[in-house]
């Protein structure tokens, strides 16, 4: 009992991980539904984005190269950072990554929302219908460059008004100053300043190749964790496989057991029906003898009987035989008697006289009603 106890609850717990996992495909499956819903009302988005594009768009300036001319101007007028920004921008699709956008302004809402911890990747591709999770990866990327490079930007530009406000200040110094101190003055400048832009520059590039490592670490991290995942989710799913095989045989035992033990209660009942059979047919045989005993014992007594009333029959015949040999009347026949009349018929036929004289005054008759009388 205890055997099949057990048997029966892990029927019961198989059946309720069944359940779970169902429960589990119906989830995903209304999260794809989710998806693809906001894919849906994304894409409606980006087809109207794209139709106000298309009627906003500007028209090309006749003078582009004066343009191309004063951005060269600018350029070299302004810190390396700035410039490096503006290229960045120029080659990567500017401020939004080559996004558009409703998908930049979702990946900055969960991304911000996560403090770019990895966990975010889940839910961002939830809201980024229509990007793979390694464009998401990409264009974090380039998020976090963007970053980069635009506080380098905003520290250039902070350095570079500190440095014009400076010039400014020895401009009008140098203006005291004689011509011969003014050149050892800006010679040494521009030497300062060349080897602070090599500095600047080596500190750039550690930073960047710093940043790098950590990225390419933080990748090997992830991919080592998903195959750790991989490992477990395969050795959980053998494990499983081999319980629910247990179970399988667990539960065709018990039915075999079962179905054995029915097979025995089915001949053991068989076998006392055919007793019960087998004692009503002795028990029918002996009544059989019991009736025909009885019958036997009435045929002889009728038997008696029909031979003692035969008995006194011949014994009434003889005795009606010896009276009628005592008592012995012979009579002639007489077929004219048949004609005569009898004694009766000559009463009847008999005329009767008067039997007294003078008129007959009053004959007495039955009472005639009084509406009948004088009709």
């Amino acid at each position: 009992i205890e055997k099949l106890k057990e048997i029966m609850e892990e029927v019961e717990n198989s059946i309720n991980v069944f359940k779970e996992e169902q429960r589990q495909i119906y989830d995903e499956l209304l999260k794809e539904e989710k998806i693809c819903s906001q894919e849906i009302l994304a894409f409606e988005k980006k087809i109207v984005t794209w139709a106000l594009a298309v009627a906003t768009a500007p028209k090309a300036c006749p003078k582009a190269v004066a343009k191309v001319r004063l951005t060269k101007t600018l350029e070299e007028d302004l810190p390396v950072e700035v410039v490096e920004f503006e290229k960045f921008l120029q080659q990567t699709g500017g401020r939004q990554g080559g996004w558009d956008d409703y998908d930049h302004q979702n990946f900055l809402k969960i991304w911000t929302k996560h403090s770019g911890k990895p966990v975010y990747m889940k839910e961002a591709l939830m809201y980024l219908p229509g990007r793979t999770e390694e464009e998401t990866r990409l264009h974090e990327n380039w998020y976090q460059e963007f970053l980069f490079l635009e506080e380098r930007k905003k520290e250039a530009i902070l350095k570079w008004k500190a440095k014009k406000q400076l010039e400014k200040e020895e401009l009008l110094k140098q203006k005291e100053k004689s011509a011969g101190e003014l050149e050892r003055e800006r010679l040494a400048r521009a030497e300062a300043r060349r080897r602070k832009e090599e500095q600047e520059k080596r500190e750039k590039e550690a930073r960047l190749e710093a940043w790098k490592r950590e990225k390419e670490l933080q990748m090997a991290q992830e991919k080592e964790q998903q195959l750790r995942e991989e490992v477990y989710n395969r050795r959980r799913a053998k494990e499983e496989q081999r319980r629910q095989l247990e179970v399988k045989l667990a539960v065709e035992a018990y039915t075999r057991q079962k179905t054995e033990r029915e097979e025995l209660l089915q001949l053991e009942k068989l076998m006392r029906e055919q007793a019960e059979l087998e004692e009503k047919r002795r028990q029918a045989a002996r009544e059989i003898v019991k009736f025909q005993k009885r019958d036997f014992s009435k045929l002889e007594s009728k038997l008696q009987e029909k031979q003692a009333k035969e008995q006194e029959e011949a014994e009434r015949e003889k005795r009606l035989a010896k009276l009628k040999e005592k008592v012995e009347v012979h009579i002639s026949r007489d077929p004219s008697r048949l004609w005569n009349p009898t004694k009766g018929w000559e009463e009847r036929t008999k005329e009767i006289g008067p039997t007294g004289g003078g008129p007959l005054l009053n004959m007495p008759h039955r009472a005639v009603p009084s509406w009948r009388q004088g009709l």
